[in-house]
């Protein structure tokens, strides 16, 4: 077992560095069929650890090495292989795999296709770290690994110039790919003093040494831990108010959309909610979790309501990736930490295969993402158009698909913990995701034909990228049918990540998933009557809805970039420069200066000494002695 660990851990590094070793060269196909294969054997791996602890029951441990030795201070580089890891183990590297050969097909005209295959793998690589480490440093250099892979994917395409941001929201790859970075760096100082108050407090960051402890930590210790860590959570999985940076990382080629709101990085601080769910259950920390719920429910519900006006394809994607990370949030906040887990893995599989598709439409359409420019493409893409309208069916939370069972049991843990209002929201936005999710279908694959007009001739992508998608779609339809099996899967790790619904919302389970089925429908009922319609009855834009209040409100993401743009960013901006040219120019600057300029005067004037005359060298001297006796005879009268 510890030889599949290791291969499932280090092939997609030992891909990323095959590739790097072309990163220069002209792109070469072979390169990234060598990484995908590689990718697919982390895949393997991770597929048969998980059957071995599923007919075992058995944890493999493995330490590879000490890692740090500082006196009391000690880590190992080790990994567990628990219900816990496995589990994202085999979402992140069958999602990779899948992934990776899409990219294939979709990077095919790309220079820089070798080095985009490095990057890509490295991604994997760091989450890989951060899933399987069995200590909290561990984890964090893997969650520092995907913050950096991150960046170089998302500004991948470096070269795009900066744009106005009513032009392009994201204004180019380069600045997503700052605003991603320098967010979740602000976030990851959060994450770290949480991980300083753990060990300070327990002498540990081995998961099991320092939840152990727990119990002999008082409620300050404790309650700071908790949201020194979520603040973490919140910067990686992008929750207000550190948001912004998840739908601007679009501009970054598709492939890695899917990659990171899917199965990488924006699950990451999910995982580690979860994966400290021992902290989070503790009863001094109720207050924290209960805002977890809070804050995950309003997230759900905010990013919805921006997908409801949303043009771009991609952008109305990545805002239901934030709303459904807002319902994970929710059912961990009330201690549902399996159904969590399990509406994550459901979640990558749909998602991928909505982001796949929605890069399947942008190659069509020669990178134009504007649903208002699509329409009736069903008929040129028909593969995609099915893909998409399973994934969109999962996404609404419609049985029997993935996204009924876990979405479902969510909503019912709102009921169940009889916190009402989150509840009510969360139906709320079940409503909204089916309305959003189909009005990108609506439009772009039914109704008028607009994108002809305008000059565009879609077409269908490869063969061999849509039979790569299927296993999404299969997944997408199948995963929830197991929820029963998984649910007695994970509970074998513990007491902490078992909750069961009371018998009163046991009874009354039906009623409330009719009504969450009701919402769906309905949503989806509306998008079609106003967007799936042709002739005399197709969609026709509104000028007078466009410039209505609500919908600039949503279409301008409530005017958060903005505040952040005009009361964050520019007066940093003005003060930083006011620092450098009046602080650091005219005193530090000028204060080494003028020390090196005394020097350099000093020593021009003194080299005047150097004569090469021996009788001004004995004077010299002279003067030196009697120096050295004045100051000696002053010294012995202050003794």
């Amino acid at each position: 077992m510890e030889n599949l660990v290791y291969i499932a851990l280090f092939a997609p590094f030992v891909g990323s560095l095959f590739a790097s070793l072309f990163g220069m060269s002209e792109r070469k196909i072979f390169v990234g069929i060598v990484a995908s294969a590689l990718i697919g054997l982390s895949f393997i791996a991770s597929a048969l650890l998980a059957f071995n602890l599923y007919t075992t029951e058995t944890v493999v441990q493995v330490t590879m090495m000490d890692w740090i030795s500082a006196g009391d201070f000690n880590v190992e580089f080790g990994f567990v292989i628990d219900q816990i890891s496995v589990t994202m183990m085999t979402v992140v590297t069958l999602v990779s795999t899948i992934v990776h050969v899409y990219a294939v097909g979709y990077m095919d005209h790309d220079k820089s296709f070798n080095r985009f295959f490095s990057y890509l793998s490295a991604f994997v690589f760091s989450m890989m770290v951060l899933v399987m480490s069995d200590n909290f440093l561990g984890l964090f250099i893997g969650w520092e690994g995907v913050g950096v892979c991150s960046w170089l994917l998302v500004g991948f395409w470096y070269h795009k110039p900066d744009q106005d941001r009513k032009d392009n929201p994201s204004i180019s790859p380069s600045w997503a790919a700052n605003e991603a970075f320098i967010m979740n760096r602000i976030a990851d100082l959060g994450m770290l003093i949480g991980i300083f108050i753990l060990y300070w407090n327990t002498g540990s960051l081995q998961y099991d040494e320092v939840f152990a402890q727990l119990p002999y930590l008082n409620e300050a210790v404790l309650t700071a831990a908790a949201i020194a860590l979520f603040i973490g959570a919140m910067g990686k999985s992008a929750q207000f108010p550190l948001h912004t940076w998840l739908t601007d990382a679009m501009e970054g080629p598709t492939p890695v959309s899917a990659l990171i709101h899917a199965a990488t990085m924006v699950t990451a601080g999910v995982f580690l909610v979860i994966r400290a769910n021992p902290l989070y259950s503790m009863p001094e920390v109720a207050g924290v979790s209960f805002f977890i719920a809070s804050l995950g429910t309003f997230v759900a519900f905010y990013a919805a309501s921006m997908a409801l006006v949303e043009r771009d394809l991609k952008r109305i994607i990545a805002y239901s990736t934030l709303s459904q990370l807002g319902y994970m949030f929710a059912a961990a906040g009330l201690g549902a930490y399996w159904i969590a887990l399990f509406h994550l893995a459901a979640h990558a599989f749909f998602k991928a295969l909505l982001f796949l598709g929605g890069g399947n439409v942008m190659h069509a359409m020669h990178d134009e993402l504007d649903l208002f420019k699509m329409g009736d493409l069903r008929k040129k893409m028909r593969g995609t158009w099915i893909y998409m309208t399973v994934a969109s069916i999962a996404l609404a939370g419609l049985p029997p698909l993935a996204g009924f069972w876990s979405k479902d049991a969510i909503i019912e843990t709102a009921f169940n913990e009889h916190t009402y209002i989150l509840w009510i929201m969360l139906v709320i936005t079940a409503g909204m995701t089916a309305f959003y999710s189909f009005r990108q279908v609506f439009l772009s694959f039914h109704g008028e034909d607009r994108h002809t007009p305008l000059g565009f001739h879609p077409h269908e992508m490869y063969k061999f990228v849509l039979v790569a998608m299927s296993p999404l779609a299969v997944l997408a339809v199948i995963t929830g049918w197991f929820m029963s099996t998984y649910k007695e899967f994970i509970y074998k790790i513990g007491e902490s990540v078992q909750y069961e619904m009371s018998d009163h919302t046991h009874h009354l389970a039906t009623y409330l998933g009719l009504l969450v089925i009701f919402f769906a429908l309905s949503g989806i009922a509306y998008a079609y009557y106003k967007y799936a319609r042709t002739g005399e009855n197709a969609w026709k834009r509104s000028e007078k809805v466009e410039n209505g209040f609500f919908y600039k409100l949503l279409i301008n993401q409530y005017y958060v970039p903005k505040f952040y743009e005009e009361f964050i960013t520019k007066p940093y901006a003005i003060i930083s420069e006011k620092l450098w040219t009046e602080v650091d120019l005219k005193i530090v600057d000028a204060t080494v200066d003028n020390i090196a300029k005394f020097l350099h005067n000093t020593g021009d004037k003194t080299r005047a000494m150097q004569t090469g005359n021996l009788s001004n060298y004995l004077n010299w001297m002279a003067v030196g002695g009697v120096i050295l006796l004045l100051i000696a005879a002053i010294s012995a009268m202050f003794v």
